[in-house]
């Protein structure tokens, strides 16, 4: 089989998939690829809240909030059936953080609402917390918002080895003797933390262990709610319990439903989780960088740059040179479902376009610090 693409995305979690999607929209011929399948890996396993961040104004809580407009406008036009605008309560996680949500107020850029501890109660929600409500705010159905956006796009499983360009062209090899020969202009690696195809050590991908459990119940939930953890709203019988903070964890391992227990007994101190039974137990990475902003944009070639400049180690900033028709999207953190769809549309629009990528975003931002480093 010999099949030639405009762009090969590699990665078939959130950020490929609104990738491959928005380039479609721009009837691009693309081809997703994925060494397990669609929504294997972290976003799979994510509680996928569209949400706001709250802070003292940072510039990620600019672009997060800038991202989390697009991002709600982009599933209820694309798929609202796996969007669930529930609302999202952020309660403070203990007294200091609750004094700092007075200082939060006059940054909060969305809608909100405040909710007393009393309002808490009357919703179920044991806290004594005054809180923000975000009603514009829900989840998503990770898996299936995936496989929609895929759903009229090739994607084939397979494990990739390498990555050649010849003529300005990039051909896939893939890992065994039946390995098909796949062709394109471009490659987006959307590979989340693995990210051996090119060295990328400047962008300092890293990845958190994320847990999620589906548990059954009839507890009449309507709103969804963060703490240090996520709780989902009661939808179709399921309240989702997710939480993204083992960074110490290196390699993929098996789910583990003592994991998603251990969830359910943090979630008691939210709400009655007395008939909450375990369904399911979701596991997987999520990819963030060193600074916690996305990373999309063209790929530096790092050993050209060191071989041909060796006194940028030292300081010296020479005009940087990329990998023809490489690119990266990345770097989504446990905010992926929020900012994937806004990157999506950045990145197309410089690929196809020549639209400078946002500042914020570009990982060309890593690199000279990367290399004062070595």
């Amino acid at each position: 089989m010999h099949k030639t693409y405009d762009t090969i995305i590699i990665g078939a979690g959130i950020a490929g998939a609104t990738a491959a999607y928005t380039l479609t929209q721009q009837n691009q011929k693309v081809l997703v690829l994925d060494k397990n399948g669609i929504a294997s890996g972290g976003s799979g396993a994510a509680g996928a809240f569209v949400s706001p961040k709250i802070g003292k104004g940072s510039a990620l809580q600019t672009l997060t909030n800038e991202a989390f407009s697009f991002a709600k406008a982009f599933y209820l036009s694309t798929c609202p059936e796996y969007f669930h605008q529930t609302g999202v309560i952020r309660i403070p996680k203990d007294e200091a953080d609750a004094g700092k949500f007075t200082e939060y107020e006059k940054f909060n850029d969305t809608k909100y609402e405040n909710y007393t501890k009393e309002k808490l109660h009357s919703l179920g929600i044991e806290v004594d917390f005054d809180s923000f409500y975000f009603p514009d705010a829900g989840d998503c159905d990770a898996p299936h918002v995936c496989e929609y956006l895929l759903k009229d796009i090739e994607v084939m499983i397979l494990d990739i080895v390498e990555l050649i360009q010849e003529e300005n062209i990039w051909s896939i090899v893939g890992r065994g003797d039946l390995s098909p020969t796949i062709k394109a202009k471009n490659i987006i690696l959307a590979t989340g933390f693995e990210s051996n195809l090119a060295d990328l050590r400047y962008m300092g991908i890293r990845g958190t262990w994320g847990t999620r459990g589906d548990f059954s119940s009839k507890l009449a939930l309507n709103v969804s709610m963060h703490q240090s953890m996520s709780v989902g709203a009661n939808i179709d019988g399921i309240i989702k319990l997710g939480a993204t903070h083992e960074k110490e964890v290196k390699d993929v391992v098996p789910c583990s439903d003592a994991q998603a227990l251990s969830l359910k007994e943090k979630a008691s101190g939210l709400i009655n989780t007395s008939d909450l039974e375990l369904v399911e137990t979701y596991c997987g990475m999520r990819a963030g960088s060193k600074d916690y902003f996305p990373l999309v944009g063209k790929v530096i070639d790092v050993p050209y740059m060191l071989e041909t400049y060796p006194a940028i180690v030292r300081g010296a900033k020479p005009a940087l040179e990329y990998i023809d028709n490489l690119y990266i999207f990345n770097g989504l953190g446990g905010r992926g479902f929020v900012f994937a769809p806004l990157m999506a549309k950045l990145l197309a629009e410089y690929m196809l376009e020549g639209t400078e990528i946002d500042k914020r975003v570009n990982p060309d931002r890593l690199f000279l610090k990367w290399c004062r480093k070595l």
